[in-house]
């Protein structure tokens, strides 16, 4: 009896059940839920409605049960920093998302106890605003923090309403700020320094480790940041997806490739990536951080692989296009919004990673006011949110080769802006590298693999 496993894979606008097994020497997925998520304000905060998301993963997994009967095996991944506050077995209401603006008072005291070059030469994690060492910051400073026993980032906490088990893992944890670059465990002096009680900072537990039962189950922990999952998923891939019989390759289609399995055992030449979806996170793997002073003036994040280091930056990604289209033209179909902005000759560009476009109220009056020239039409808006992200990606990798002293030739793109053949080409113009757009579900590919090792061990 073939063998299922199941990847329930999260983002900050949708997620996904995709069910896995292994047939005939090639690994095959199907989706068998979708659903949608997305901020909710709350008393003029930003917040996850993490009880719509746990009903969502109860349901999709009952929805594999029905439809495949058995399951060997799940496990979840998600967005990185946000986290829940726990008291016990009681959660500490409302979950904030990254998005809100709460930590803006905190941060400057945060850099008085612990320097943010300190902060980066011991953990390498870039400087963002919503990192999870400002929310913690602010959350103690607002006395949130009195009593909680734990603190567990969005997966581990959803395994743990289902499984009753509590566990950290190493990947999602490098996005806190606050894991050391040299032990790979939590940095108890700067948790310390910065007033943070010790014992939300156990040991962590490394991606396959088993986290009890769900329904007779087993949970497993994959790369439980997405973006983890999703260069697992590349480096699954890679080899089959851009083969003469695939059928993804460069600029991609629509459909996935069938997975041959020996695949799994790809190391990989260390050619960049782009995760692309609310985010893009564009980066490399690395045999181990790199924390220097460059690293830190070009914003470069450090985050922890499966026996890697993920050298990456956060860019903007297809939040500005989804505000701009909720805004503009709602419900329009992509390939619509796409065809104009490819009839647009507007060539007006933003800084695609200025703070203004992070949260605003009115995504069309942050380009407004970013540009000196007005688009007048909607092609006009999307064609200079795509030219933008573009030279965005330009301008990273070029740092990107600075600072590891590599040329690369090759620009491996996954997730759902793969599909945006326009996008991809002013990415190939802009960068002058090769793109290799693979339009699959490459982090639950990524998720799957770890929960597959065991049958090709």
């Amino acid at each position: 009896m073939e063998r299922r496993y199941l990847a329930i894979d999260i983002g900050a606008s949708s997620g996904r059940h995709i069910v896995g097994w292994l047939e005939d020497g090639e690994v095959k997925t199907k989706e068998v839920y979708r659903f949608p998520n997305g901020v909710a304000e709350r008393d003029g905060r930003l917040t996850w409605d993490v009880d719509a998301l746990l009903g969502h993963v109860k349901a999709g997994i009952d929805k594999a049960l029905d439809e495949f009967g058995a399951l060997d095996s799940f496990s979840i991944d998600t967005w990185g920093c946000d986290y829940v506050l726990l008291r016990g077995a009681e959660d500490v209401r409302p979950c904030y998302a990254y998005r809100d603006n709460r930590t803006e008072a905190v941060i400057s005291a945060a850099h008085k106890k612990v320097p943010f070059s300190e902060l980066y030469a011991h953990t390498g994690c870039q400087f963002q605003p919503f990192n999870t060492v400002y929310q913690l910051c602010e959350d103690l400073e607002r006395g949130r923090l009195e009593g909680v026993t734990d603190f567990l980032m969005m997966p581990e906490y959803l395994l743990w309403k289902l499984t009753g088990v509590k566990a950290k893992e190493y990947t999602n944890a490098t996005t806190t700020g606050l894991v050391s670059a040299k032990t790979g465990e939590f940095d108890l002096k700067l948790t310390e320094k910065l007033g943070l009680p010790a014992h939300l900072f156990p040991r962590l537990c490394k991606p396959g480790t088993a986290v009890g039962t769900y329904k007779g189950i087993p949970a497993v922990l994959c790369a439980t940041h997405d973006t983890a999952s999703a260069v697992e998923g590349i480096l699954a891939i890679a080899d089959a997806a851009i083969s003469p019989t695939s059928s993804a390759g460069r600029f991609g289609r629509s459909a996935a490739p069938a997975l041959p399995a020996r695949s799994f055992d790809l190391v990989g030449a260390p050619q960049p990536y782009i995760s692309s979806g609310t985010w893009s996170l564009l980066g490399v793997k690395t045999p181990k951080p790199i924390t220097d002073e460059k690293s830190m003036a070009a914003n470069y994040s450090n985050e922890g692989g499966v026996g890697y280091n993920r050298y990456q930056k956060n860019i903007m990604g297809m939040w500005i296009v989804n505000c701009l289209r909720d805004e503009l033209c709602p419900g329009k179909p992509f390939g619509e919004i796409v065809a104009e902005a490819e009839a647009s000759t507007f060539d007006g560009t933003v800084n695609a990673n200025a703070p203004c476009f992070l949260a605003p109220d009115s995504m069309k009056a942050a380009f407004d006011g970013a540009l000196s020239v007005q688009p007048q039409t909607v092609g006009d808006y999307f064609r200079c949110a795509y030219r933008s992200l573009a030279l965005s990606y330009r301008d990273a990798i070029r740092e990107l080769e600075e600072n590891t002293g590599r040329t690369y030739e090759k620009l491996y793109i996954v997730g759902g802006g793969a599909k945006n053949q326009f996008l991809n080409r002013l990415t190939e113009e802009a960068t002058g590298k090769t793109v290799i757009a693979l339009p699959i579900e490459a982090t639950a590919l990524g998720n799957l693999k770890i929960q597959m090792a065991p049958a090709f061990s």
